[in-house]
C-alpha cells in the first residue's frame, strides 16, 4: 500500500508588528521573491499585500500589514490602523513580529489588537525577528519566557528574516495551523498584487531610501500610466517594452525640491534605481517618466486618499 498524499491546506497569514520591526522584509523572504517594498522610514508599508507560497501540499497566503500607527492624527494613519484590523478579522493566523530582546510602549499596542473582538482565539505566533542582533541567541531566552506572561502564544520563533534556514523553520511552524482546504491561487502565484501596483512601490521604495529623513512620510507614488508595446520583432529592441508615468505627491514646495534635488539629479537617481529594478521584475525594458507634485493636506483628504488608491 502506497501512502495517501498529505491532505492540502490553504489559510490566510497577517504579518503584523509596530513600523519598522521587519515585516516586508519577513515577508518577501517567506514568499521567496521581493514583493514588499522595505526602507528604513517608518510607514513604507501602507497597503494590504499578500505574498502566496505554496511548499508541498499546503499553500500560504501571507499578507503583510501597515506597522500599527500610534499616533493617530492624521486620515492617512487612522486608514492604516483599519486596514491592519480589517486584515486580523479576515486571516487564518497571525504572526506577531518582534525584535527579538525588545518590547516597547509601540509593540504592546500592537499585542492589546489581539485580543480585539473577531481576532481573539486565534493562533498567534509571535516571531522574535532580527536575532542576528544579538550577540548570543541564549540572550533571547529570558525575554521570550518574559513574553509568555504577556500573551498565550500558541509558538515561539526565534528567527532571522535574512536565514533561509530560519524562514523554512517557521513555514514548517505554520503549516499545521493553516486549514485544510484547497488552494486559493495557482501554484506558481506570488502575489494578488498586479504590475501597476508594484511599479507604483518600487518607485516609492527608491523614493524613501534616497531622501532618508529629510522627506515626511506624507509623500507618495501615483502611476498615471502603464502600458505595454507588446513584444517587438528582432534587433537589439526585441522583447516586451513597458512605458510607465507617475507622480510623486509631497505636500510643501520644500518638498518638490527635496526629491528633485540639485540640478535635478535626485529625482534622476531615483527614477533610475526605479527603471533598473522594474527592468527585472517585469522582465522588460523599461521607460520611466517621473515627475513631482505638490497637493497640500492630501494625507487628511479622504477624496485624496481614495484616488490615490488607500482603500
Amino acid at each position: 500500500m502506497t501512502d495517501a498524499p498529505a491532505p492540502r491546506r490553504c489559510g490566510l497569514v497577517a504579518i503584523v508588528g509596530r513600523p519598522n520591526v521587519g515585516k516586508s522584509t519577513l515577508l518577501n523572504a517567506l514568499v521567496g521573491q521581493k514583493i514588499s517594498i522595505t526602507s528604513k522610514k517608518a510607514q513604507t508599508t501602507r497597503h494590504r499585500i499578500a505574498g502566496i507560497r505554496t511548499r508541498g501540499a499546503a499553500q500560504f497566503v501571507f499578507v503583510d500589514t501597515p506597522g500599527f500607527q500610534t499616533r493617530q492624527a492624521r486620515s492617512l494613519n487612522r486608514l492604516l490602523n483599519r486596514t491592519v484590523l480589517a486584515a486580523l478579522a479576515e486571516v487564518d493566523v497571525v504572526l506577531l513580529v518582534c525584535e527579538a530582546g525588545r518590547f516597547g510602549a509601540d509593540d504592546d499596542q500592537v499585542l492589546a489588537l489581539l485580543q480585539s473582538e473577531g481576532v481573539r482565539g486565534k493562533p498567534v505566533i509571535l516571531v522574535a525577528n532580527k536575532l542576528d542582533a544579538l550577540a548570543r541567541r541564549s540572550d533571547a531566552l529570558p525575554w521570550l519566557q518574559q513574553m509568555q506572561q504577556r500573551h498565550a502564544f500558541t509558538e515561539y520563533v526565534p528567527m532571522s528574516a535574512r536565514k533561509v534556514a530560519d524562514v523554512e523553520r517557521l513555514l514548517a511552524v505554520v503549516e499545521p495551523y493553516l486549514p485544510e482546504q484547497d488552494w486559493l491561487h495557482e501554484e506558481d502565484a506570488l502575489t494578488d498584487r498586479n504590475e501597476r501596483f508594484l511599479a507604483g512601490e518600487i518607485v516609492r521604495e527608491k523614493l524613501f531610501r534616497l531622501t532618508g529623513d529629510e522627506l515626511p512620510y506624507t509623500s507618495t507614488v501615483v502611476i498615471e500610466k502603464f502600458e505595454e508595446d507588446g513584444h517587438a520583432e528582432g534587433g537589439a529592441d526585441a522583447g516586451r517594452r513597458v512605458h510607465i508615468a507617475a507622480g510623486i505627491v509631497v505636500e510643501r514646495d520644500a518638498h518638490k525640491g527635496m526629491v528633485i534635488g540639485a540640478g535635478g539629479e535626485r529625482l534622476k537617481r531615483i527614477g533610475t534605481e526605479a527603471r533598473h529594478e522594474l527592468e527585472r521584475l517585469l522582465d522588460a525594458r523599461v521607460f520611466l517618466e517621473l515627475w513631482v507634485k505638490v497637493r497640500s493636506g492630501w494625507a487628511d483628504d479622504e477624496a485624496h486618499l481614495r484616488s490615490y488608491g488607500y482603500e
